[in-house]
């Protein structure tokens, strides 16, 4: 890793240190977690179809996720079609620097409310962004910090957002805004030992997620790049004292490219995408839960 992105994670503590070691979570968890088979998906109505949002475009889940705070509320606990009427026609595309705004305020407002149930964070790009909250395990309240179109080294760029959160558990997705517009490969890597090393600095005792690159329908990621990647993420990820989460097996068709009913248009995730990796996510959930 760079000097430079070494100062950055060292700034991101309190005193620049060694990065402190914690124990792994059980690697068997990691393994049940992606394997269908270990706990049952979830669960649809009878008509087999799964609970529904309304939101269709960024500045609707910027108006919602806006409602929600002016009410008191991170949106992640709004109750399943609360009042889209209110977001339904929002068309004014939020800046950077307001998704930024609105993140720290949904932060604050989650350490006030959460009282004796631990905070889960999902961190990282539109993928992140879009996860449906009504799908996030119900056991911790939720801050999605994710942001559309985020490379790493905008990610690590705003990690002090995350400072002082008595956080449980980071579950860290990002780089495919590396690829789709040309960062070198040894860059994302370096990023990605910085972002662990910053996370790792701010939140000791937290449980830290990397999760695999996933497969897209687009030259720049796909097939055995993919997995070349994904093994030097886990082994970052092993080195650095973090938890890999391999979501790979569960998105990649025979040819390497996204399975296309998980997919809108080949990089970002449908409704069955998302049931896919709320199952990882949540046999993951299970399992650490009983360790």
């Amino acid at each position: 890793m760079s000097d430079s992105l070494l100062f950055v994670a060292n700034l991101l503590c309190r005193a620049p240190t060694e990065v402190s070691r914690v124990e792994a979570a059980p690697q068997a968890c990691f393994q049940r977690a992606t394997n269908p088979l270990s706990a049952p998906w979830p669960a649809a109505d009878n008509h087999g179809r799964f609970p529904q949002r309304f939101l269709l475009s960024g500045p609707q889940l910027y108006t919602q996720r806006l409602y929600a705070l002016l009410q008191g509320q991170v949106y992640t606990s709004l109750k399943e079609g609360a009042i889209p009427r209110l977001w339904g026609n929002a068309a004014s595309q939020p800046t950077y620097q307001q998704w930024q705004q609105l993140l720290r305020q949904e932060a604050y407002l989650a350490v006030k409310q959460r009282g004796d149930r631990p905070l889960g964070v999902l961190l990282g790009d539109s993928l992140s962004l879009w996860f449906p909250s009504d799908l996030l395990p119900p056991n911790k309240i939720w801050l999605n910090q994710g942001i559309s179109g985020e490379n790493t080294q905008q990610i690590l760029a705003r990690l002090d957002s995350l400072q002082g959160l008595p956080v449980d558990t980071i579950y860290l997705m990002a780089g495919v805004n590396d690829f789709k517009q040309g960062i070198a490969e040894t860059v994302f890597l370096d990023n990605m030992r910085a972002l662990i090393r910053g996370l790792r600095c701010q939140h000791p005792n937290a449980t830290i997620v990397l999760q695999s690159l996933l497969p897209t329908n687009h030259d720049y990621l796909q097939g055995e790049r993919v997995i070349r990647l994904n093994q030097q993420i886990q082994a970052i990820a092993r080195q650095e004292g973090a938890n890999y989460l391999n979501l790979y097996p569960l998105f990649a068709a025979a040819n390497g490219t996204l399975r296309p009913e998980l997919s809108t248009d080949g990089l970002h995730l449908s409704r069955t995408g998302y049931d896919i990796w709320q199952g990882a996510m949540q046999n993951l959930e299970n399992c650490l839960n009983q360790n």
